[in-house]
C-alpha cells in the first residue's frame, strides 16, 4: 500500500470518526432539550391543577367577577390544549395568556380583604408562587439547553452533520414582552 493510500484512509477515518462525534454531540443536546421541556411540562401541569382552586376560593367571595374568573379558565383551557402542539412558541404564547389572566385574578383579590386574609386563598397563592419561580427555572434551563443545541445546529462543522442528519434549530420558550413568566404575588 504506498504512502498516498495510507494517508488517504487515515484521513477518511477522520472525516467519519468526526462526523460521529459530531452526531452524537447533536443527538445528546437534542435529548438536554427534550429533558429539559419535560420538566417545565411537569411544572405547568402543577399549575393547571393549582387554578381550578383558586379560581373556586376567588368565586366564594367575588362571584360578581365573572369576567375574570371566566377569562382565567379559559386562558387554562387554552394552555391545556396547546400542550398538545409540538412548538414552544405556540405553547409559550398560551401560557403567556394564562400568566396575564392569573395577574388579574390576584389583582382582584386586592379589592376583597376578607379574600386576601383566607387561609385556603393564602396557601394557594403561595403553592402557585413556588411553581411559577420552579417554571421560571425550568424556562431558563431549557432556553440554555436550545441555545446550546441551536449553537451547534448553526455553526461549522456540526452544521454539516446537521443538515445531512436532519437536525433543526429549536424555539426558545419565551414570555411576552412587558410580562415576566411569574405571576406577582402579592402577600
Amino acid at each position: 500500500m504506498s504512502i498516498a493510500a495510507g494517508l488517504l484512509c487515515l484521513l477518511a477515518v477522520v472525516v467519519i470518526g468526526g462526523a460521529l462525534v459530531a452526531y452524537n454531540r447533536l443527538v445528546r443536546r437534542r435529548n438536554q432539550v427534550l429533558a429539559s421541556w419535560a420538566q417545565i411540562d411537569v411544572q405547568l401541569k402543577r399549575r393547571y391543577d393549582l387554578v381550578p382552586n383558586l379560581v373556586e376560593t376567588v368565586r366564594g367571595y367575588a362571584s360578581h367577577e365573572r369576567a375574570t374568573l371566566d377569562a382565567v379558565a379559559a386562558a387554562r383551557s387554552t394552555a391545556i390544549a396547546a400542550a398538545g402542539t409540538p412548538g414552544a412558541a405556540d405553547r409559550a404564547d398560551a401560557e403567556n395568556v394564562l400568566t396575564h389572566a392569573l395577574g388579574r385574578l390576584f389583582a382582584l383579590a386586592e379589592a376583597y380583604p376578607e379574600l386576601k386574609a383566607n387561609q385556603n386563598f393564602a396557601a394557594l397563592q403561595g403553592e402557585l408562587a413556588r411553581t411559577e419561580d420552579k417554571i421560571a427555572y425550568a424556562r431558563q434551563f431549557y432556553n440554555s439547553a436550545v441555545q446550546t443545541f441551536n449553537t451547534s445546529v448553526q455553526t461549522i462543522p456540526t452544521n454539516l452533520i446537521a443538515g445531512i442528519a436532519g437536525f433543526r434549530p429549536m424555539d426558545f420558550f419565551q414570555a411576552v414582552d412587558g410580562e415576566r413568566a411569574a405571576v406577582q404575588v402579592r402577600y
